[in-house]
């Protein structure tokens, strides 16, 4: 151990805070947060602490860096920025992107409707999920748009009409756009799909029956017709519902299943009693115990998700489990429960999460271990004319049009081929055109026509595809497989039509409908490994140029330093942070930098200007 490790050891503060532990070159390799820092330091260095990964990552330290904090709660937040900002090797980092999806009306319109959304905002209006899949949410939604004909138009289409549109021919809407329903009995039905949605079915259903006798009483028959249909209807799906819960509480519930240092999570998600479906997340590694890494799970999961149940069931106790349910509950705004059961029905439930993250990992492990049979399998479903030895993948990154990129990934007999690897900046598209980019991308990769892959896979739907298939028949290379492997998009669904299938879908040429491929997992968990590295690889370079565009732009703001000078301080100290770090007589010896621009860069640095973009 060297002198200076020795030194900050001794001198780490008796306060609550984080601490980074660096390597040789300054890499982070492990964030944490504790109650006292010094005492959490000494017990990694004094051997008090028997976790089995702590003499690996002991050894590899060079370097403390502390940051005191006013509060625990403050030290958690700061520990889950910091992993994610720097994504440290030795700590558990959940990837994932996706939003799930929800049921949104918002009542402030005047003729209110049910729409599908990924990201629910604070906008007053309602929202209901998550569904854990755009299938499981389609469903429903097509169940309330059978029993509860309302618009599915958007504001500017119904504002509009001046006739009734073919939805209203066949009975699914009340065609308020052209004032064939009053707007309170539009209101009502409103009410009715949100009491539906609510849980509140049982209620709902004694209303519509008190409601059909007064019709009938009326000798309204045809409206008492109609309450009896939707009373049926709503009677059987109640029956269908498979209830797991006689309190009706809303729970998610993380089963955890091990091998290794692999680590697969299901989250099962039950609303109001009712399974609504279980939702894996992406693979974890982690090489130390499995309580050490649901803190940081936990934080990183219900930052990027809008809704935390009453109740959420976990594996096992953590250390900070109090801190974590405080932390949620402000989040939540509400009480809630963090358990980790050991007896009765909740157990019983843990267990069933559990059995759903196993068989996600062995599936997934199979077509790691054995991808000859995920190709073979591939090449037979999806008809391709050869075996897809080297499959090439597509995807897009962006934001508005700007800074956009492409990257293409190979895979070698289903396996990463690093060297196959490109990127591309794009350069010839204005603005958010994502078809542009990828005819741009895809003709600079085939226009030689050289060393061509069997199976070219797009990160996209028909359009993709087609675009797709447009550079192939510009190129004269029409003899290549290509595919289109889609997510649904929530915003763009219609109402009906829910196929009960795995949320991605493949589109082949010539073929109208999407493939599903969940009856051949080997091979789905395949591509869509191929997929999402497409998008890793995409996101990642797109996410480079974006910090060196800020890095450049907030060297614009220190008088003195001009495009010369910017260009000398990064090929110098490569980036913003070791700047920021770098003494007067460091920055002197920058080719151009005199002292006295040193020293107003220092000082730009270190009187608060410079911080925000680090």
């Amino acid at each position: 151990m060297n002198r200076e490790l020795e030194s900050r050891i001794s001198s780490a503060p008796r306060a609550p805070g984080v601490y980074l532990m660096k390597d040789s070159s300054g890499r982070i390799l492990y964030v944490g947060k504790a109650k006292d820092l010094r005492s959490r330091i000494r017990a990694y260095f004094g051997g008090t602490d028997s976790r089995a990964m702590i003499p690996f990552l002991v050894s590899r330290i060079s370097d403390l860096e502390f940051i005191v904090t006013e509060t625990e709660k403050e030290a958690l937040l700061l520990e889950n920025n910091l992993i994610k900002e720097h994504r440290p090797r030795y700590n558990v980092y959940f990837r994932d992107d996706k939003a799930y999806f929800n049921i949104r009306v918002d009542l402030n319109e005047p003729f209110p409707r049910f729409q599908m959304v990924r990201r629910p905002r604070k906008d007053g209006a309602k929202y209901f999920g998550p569904y854990p899949s755009s299938a499981s949410a389609r469903e429903t939604l097509q169940f309330l748009q059978t029993l509860f004909p309302l618009r599915t138009c958007r504001n500017g289409e119904l504002s509009g009409r001046t006739r009734p549109c073919l939805e209203y021919q066949i009975r699914r809407c009340l065609a308020p756009c052209v004032g064939r329903v009053h707007p309170e009995e539009y209101l009502r039905l409103v009410r009715d799909g949100i009491a539906f949605l609510d849980g509140r079915g049982k209620r709902l259903l004694g209303e519509l029956k008190a409601r059909m006798m007064k019709a009938a009483q009326e000798l309204n028959f045809e409206e008492a017709a109609l309450l009896r249909d939707r009373i049926a209807a709503i009677e059987r799906t109640l029956e269908k519902q498979h209830m797991v819960s006689r309190t009706a509480r809303d729970q998610d519930i993380f089963g955890l299943y091990r091998e290794g240092a692999l680590i697969q999570v299901c989250v099962l998600l039950i609303r109001s009693g009712k399974i609504l479906g279980s939702q894996p997340l992406p693979m974890l590694k982690f090489e130390g115990e499995t309580k050490d890494m649901l803190s940081s799970l936990l934080m990183q999961y219900y930052d990027s998700t809008a809704e935390i149940p009453r109740e959420i069931l976990i594996p096992d106790l953590f250390e900070d489990q109090e801190l974590m349910r405080e932390y949620l509950e402000e989040k939540r705004g509400r009480a809630l429960s963090l358990l980790a059961p050991r007896r009765g029905r909740n157990l019983e439930l843990l267990r069933m999460a559990g059995q759903n993250a196993e068989h996600r990992l062995k599936m997934e492990r199979k077509s790691l271990e054995d991808p000859a049979e995920s190709l073979s399998l591939m090449a037979d479903k999806l008809q391709l004319r050869r075996f897809p030895k080297r499959i090439e993948a597509f995807d897009i990154s962006n934001i508005g049009g700007r800074l956009a990129v492409a990257s293409m990934v190979t895979f070698l007999e289903g396996r990463p081929w690093k060297s196959g690897y490109r990127r591309f900046r794009i350069r010839t598209v204005e603005g958010a055109d994502d078809y542009a980019m990828m005819y741009e991308a895809l003709k600079r990769r085939y226009s030689k026509g050289e060393n061509l892959p069997d199976l070219i896979v797009v990160d996209g739907g028909k359009g993709q595809l087609a675009v797709a298939l447009s550079v192939l028949k510009d190129l004269s290379l029409p003899g290549l497989d290509v595919i289109g492997l889609a997510k649904e998009r929530a915003e763009d669904l219609p109402p009906g039509g829910g196929v009960n299938r795995s949320e991605d879908r493949v589109y082949l040429p010539h073929r109208k409908e999407a493939l599903y491929l969940s009856r051949w997992p080997s091979t789905l968990f395949l591509l869509q490994r191929i997929r999402d590295e497409a998008h890793r690889f995409a996101v990642s370079y797109h996410r480079r140029l974006r910090t060196k565009r800020d890095f450049l732009s907030l060297l614009d703001e220190i008088p003195g330093v001009g495009e010369v000078r910017k260009k000398a301080l990064l090929l110098s100290f490569g980036d913003l942070q070791t700047i920021r770090e770098a003494s007067v007589d460091e920055l002197v010896a920058v080719k151009g930098i005199g002292r006295d621009l040193a020293e107003k860069i220092s000082g730009f640095f270190h009187d608060g200007k410079g911080e925000a973009a680090g």
